[in-house]
């Protein structure tokens, strides 16, 4: 399809020249984001920079049933920010503006595109930090963090995206733009918009500001441990969550994981499964802290534990985590990435551990698993040849199967990358009757289903 001549017009009468395209070779680049679902090529790729535009933007697009994917750094692991067919993007990436630190109130008030390590970077200079850690916060947005309720290294203590947002300013369907929240640290005052807002994929309005809960930076100390098993490794998840320890970042990687780190960085770490741990606060509750997990560990049958004690060090124990993706992309380029995100009740870890073993065993697949092991995550990635065809339906029967037993003990499909296109069949299993509220309220705040329409629910607008 062709984009409207009406529409055309009409969109360059709203914006500048320079804060649109219909490039070939740009709509190409953005017609995919880090998924594996297929490119979708847009109609028109928007860039614009103030919150009017975004809203001026959205109202021509209702006016005329184009539907819309709002997108921030394209770095979505589900499909969420594909275009939808016969539609446009709008790229909050030029809205990448930190307005305002706001260092004794702990907040910040900030532009969708700003990426998560840029603000960082910024708030250390007062001592703070944004704490959630995505593993891709080298690219990965705010704005996008929020359409998908995003986690990472940190959320084991601090919680996930939704535990920071206190105001948005958001851009309805409509056209019209809207304040929802309140920047004291509680409310019990009206419903909380902001938290519905957080993880809708772009489903319900487009978010053009945002004010941030942020922490002071801790005193912290990294290590590492290394087990036989992966079960043995698990299992000290567990009960180093039950002893009472609340780890600033508690991570499991597998033996296939730091196979794929020392070929990709020249390392000789042991390819064994490996626990890498965090630890937050005062240093003599730190080092209380450290010397319980030893303990843990030793009676696990680790058989290494290191405290790092350099920060060089420190960082090279992250990046042997924070690095995998990037790893595999670069070692099988030509390669189909099967990614999986679940979480599980922490009681059933260890088993959700064993299970995705055993389900790439079963499937003759070479797969990787990791992830936030504190909060019950588990990332479990399968590489196939492009070219094999059954390989690739092996994989994607292997991540049901998964799926299906995080939600048989009470677990979730999916645990920070969202729904997206991937994972639609999952929702109604995870959910049953309450998909039909998400879509009512979906119906009342976008009734013409211009909103990243296909997402999250099968029908094809709204």
């Amino acid at each position: 399809m062709n984009i409207p001549p009406a529409f055309l017009a009409e969109l360059q009468s709203l914006l500048p020249p320079s804060a649109f395209s219909l490039q070939p070779a740009v709509l190409e680049s953005y017609a995919r984001d880090e998924s594996s679902q297929p490119a979708q090529t847009p109609l028109a790729v928007v860039w614009p920079e103030t919150a009017e535009q975004v809203a001026a933007v959205l109202g021509l697009c209702n006016r005329h049933r184009v539907p819309v994917t709002a997108r921030g750094g394209g770095s979505s692991l589900e499909g969420n920010a594909v275009p939808s067919p016969d539609g446009i993007v709008l790229s909050l990436e030029r809205m990448n503006k930190i307005l305002e630190v706001l260092p004794q109130d702990f907040q910040c008030r900030l532009q969708p595109g700003v990426i998560y390590d840029d603000l960082n970077r910024r708030l250390a200079r007062d001592g703070l930090f944004f704490a959630p850690g995505p593993s891709s916060g080298d690219v990965a947005t705010i704005g996008g963090m929020i359409g998908n309720n995003a986690g990472g290294l940190n959320a084991l203590r601090y919680g996930v995206t939704r535990d920071h947002v206190l105001r948005l300013q958001v851009a309805l369907a409509d056209g019209s733009l809207l304040w929802f929240g309140t920047r004291a640290m509680k409310t019990s005052s009206g419903f909380d918009l902001v938290r519905l807002m957080v993880g809708s994929e772009g489903l319900l309005g487009v978010v053009t500001e945002i004010v941030l809960r942020l922490h002071g930076l801790p005193e912290r100390k990294t290590a590492m441990a290394r087990f036989e098993t992966l079960e043995a490794a698990a299992q000290a998840v567990f009960e180093i969550m039950s002893s009472g320890i609340v780890p600033g970042a508690l991570e499991l990687i597998d033996e296939n994981s730091i196979a794929h780190i020392n070929r990709y960085k020249g390392w000789d770490w042991p390819e064994t499964p490996t626990l890498i741990f965090e630890f937050h606060g005062a240093p003599s509750g730190i080092a209380e802290e450290v010397e319980m997990a030893r303990e843990i560990c030793a009676g696990l049958g680790a058989s290494y534990f290191e405290v790092a004690e350099t920060p060089a060090r420190r960082e090279q124990l992250w990046a042997g985590r924070k690095e995998i993706t990037n790893a595999e992309k670069a070692l099988y380029p030509d390669h189909i990435m099967l990614k999986g995100d679940i979480a599980v009740p922490l009681s059933h870890y260890a088993a959700a551990v064993q299970k995705a073993q055993a389900l790439g065993e079963q499937y003759g697949l070479a797969v990787s698993i990791f992830g936030h092991a504190g909060d019950g995550n588990i990332h479990w990635h399968t590489l196939v040849p492009p070219s094999d065809a059954a390989a690739l339906e092996r994989g994607e029967q292997a991540a049901a199967d998964l799926i299906r037993y995080a939600l048989s003990v009470g677990g979730t499909a999916t645990a920070e990358h969202g729904i997206g296109l991937a994972k639609r069949a999952f929702l109604l299993e995870e959910h049953g009757a309450a998909v039909e509220v998400m879509k009512r309220i979906k119906q009342a705040l976008d009734p013409n289903g211009i909103l990243n329409p296909g997402k999250m629910f099968f029908d094809e607008r709204g």
